[in-house]
């Protein structure tokens, strides 16, 4: 699921899935053609904005879709981590980002009413999303949790909504999709 220029055993590259996410983001698409033993090529489109009315519409569609809230993102994969701060920063959030799902429940504890939303990846080693929100949820009720994951499974989102678990968000992550869950969590927690 990576594509790397660097040598072997010197990194892993910039995963697919985090590449595909960004390029659909855009409204873009991505072709590849691979042939064993010749190497593979990656064709990436984006498309053109007609005019600046077209722009401008897509600018205030997306200023709805922005916020100032306290967000904890958790991922144990590093560049997904990185990719969801980045994505949350520039729709205007404060993110704290972690790694290690035993870490971001210990950053919590020691101040749970520094944020205003959590979004957990499901499936992370030592503790999964759902155990990290029922954990979270014990402590402060009221926050509102989303589980990011790459699988529809209808067992774990059972499990998930019983544990107080209010939304889903399918990867690969897409910024308008994200922020417009987002908006509707936080938005349904102010009433």
């Amino acid at each position: 699921p990576y594509f790397t220029t660097k040598e072997v055993g010197k990194g892993t590259g910039m995963g697919l899935s985090m590449v595909h996410g960004i390029v659909k983001d855009h409204g873009g698409d991505i072709k590849i053609y691979s042939e064993p033993g010749k190497g593979t090529k990656f064709d990436i489109y984006f498309p053109l904005m007609a005019n600046e009315s077209v722009k401008q519409k897509a600018l205030s569609a997306e200023q709805n879709l922005t916020g100032t809230e306290r967000i904890l993102f958790v991922d144990d994969e590093e560049s997904i981590a990185l990719m969801g701060k980045h994505i949350l920063e520039n729709l205007g959030y404060c993110v704290t980002s972690q790694v290690n799902s035993m870490e971001a429940l210990e950053t919590f504890k020691r101040s749970p009413d520094e944020f205003d939303l959590i979004i957990t990846d499901l499936t992370m080693p030592h503790m999964t999303g759902i155990e990290l929100a029922s954990k979270i949820i014990k402590i402060k009720p009221d926050i509102p949790v989303i589980i990011c994951t790459g699988f529809s499974n209808t067992n774990d989102e059972i499990k998930a909504k019983a544990a107080g678990v209010s939304s889903f968000i399918m990867k690969p992550i897409v910024k308008k999709q994200m922020a417009s869950i987002i908006r509707k969590v936080l938005d349904k927690k102010k009433i």
